[in-house]
């Protein structure tokens, strides 16, 4: 058998029988007309892991995903999850996560398991299966996050010309909910949002404090380290074709799950809108040298300012 064959059966055995996830591994064998030895022999050579196995992780995974995204209790879960006991529940999450459920669900970090196949559950109730071949090309995401990293060190650079009083002069418009008060608030916001989105890709602790009344000087320490690591990071996401896969993010209330895709799009989306606020604040100061920040010169329209 192939790798394309293994893959192949892999998807029909999965798919089969998509809401099936509690059924014992006898029931799905039956079900796809196969003797149980047969049925464990194919699962095992093609995903790596037994029939048993692979069910009792993709039940963890579930469970653990509604922690996060219900308020069911952990009773109920453990039921969901065709659990003969909320102890036998327990036992198994903290061999596979590390923590009892309680204790996983104050602070919980991804829900999926290491799996030797890259399967997962999948949201709201499904199965994500790996892609059978690699993604086309995205350089234009990731040159717009190049830009963005580069654009925010250049207003960050920039605003070392200006004065205390400049950078804590009140903006004259803000959108109620996404935008503060200063210049100094949209530079430090901006090296903020990816701070923090690193922070909660690699379950990190990010200290929102940093970000009150921050100096220049600590701003360009910051973007300084921070830039980089967010276009790297960026760019192992596309590298292994994990736009799709999902993390934590642990610092909304209540924690969501959101793709690396998403995550990006935000980024991208609201990012965009502040710098043009810091632009235009330092057009306001006679500095206009960046423009408006139009990446279009960045992708080789012209070549100036890119870098």
């Amino acid at each position: 058998m192939t790798d394309g064959d293994a893959f192949e059966r892999l998807v029909a055995l999965l798919t089969a029988a998509p809401n099936s996830l509690t059924a014992p591994a006898a029931e799905l064998a039956a079900g796809l007309h196969y003797s149980r030895f047969h049925f464990e022999r194919i699962v095992t050579a093609i995903a790596g892991e037994t029939p048993t196995a692979f069910r009792r992780r993709i039940l963890l995974e579930r469970a653990a995903y509604r922690m996060i995204r219900t308020e069911r209790t952990l009773l109920e879960i453990a039921q969901e999850a065709d659990f003969s006991s909320n102890a036998a529940f327990t036992r198994a999450f903290d061999r596979a996560y590390g923590l009892p459920p309680s204790r996983w669900r104050e602070r919980p970090t991804k829900f999926q398991l290491a799996s030797p196949n890259d399967v997962h559950f999948h949201p709201p109730a499904g199965l994500r299966l790996p892609a059978r071949s690699a993604a086309a090309a995205t350089d234009v995401t990731q040159e717009s996050v190049r830009h963005h990293a580069w654009l925010v060190g250049e207003l960050v650079e920039r605003a070392t010309r200006l004065t205390g009083a400049q950078l804590d002069a009140q903006l004259p418009m803000q959108i109620d909910g996404i935008d503060g008060d200063s210049l100094r608030w949209l530079l430090s916001r901006l090296i903020g949002q990816m701070e923090m989105w690193l922070a909660a890709m690699n379950d990190r602790e990010y200290d929102f404090t940093v970000e009150d009344a921050e100096s220049v000087s600590s701003m360009r320490r910051r973007v300084a380290r921070i830039g980089p690591e967010f276009v790297s990071s960026v760019a192992s996401v596309d590298a292994e074709n994990h736009w799709d896969e999902t993390f934590v993010d642990a610092f909304s209330q209540p924690p969501q799950v959101v793709t690396y895709a998403g995550m990006v799009a935000h980024v991208l989306t609201f990012s965009a809108h502040h710098r043009l606020l810091a632009l235009d604040r330092l057009r306001a100061f006679g500095i206009t040298d960046l423009g408006y920040g139009d990446p279009k010169y960045w992708f080789g329209e012209e070549p100036s300012g890119r870098s």
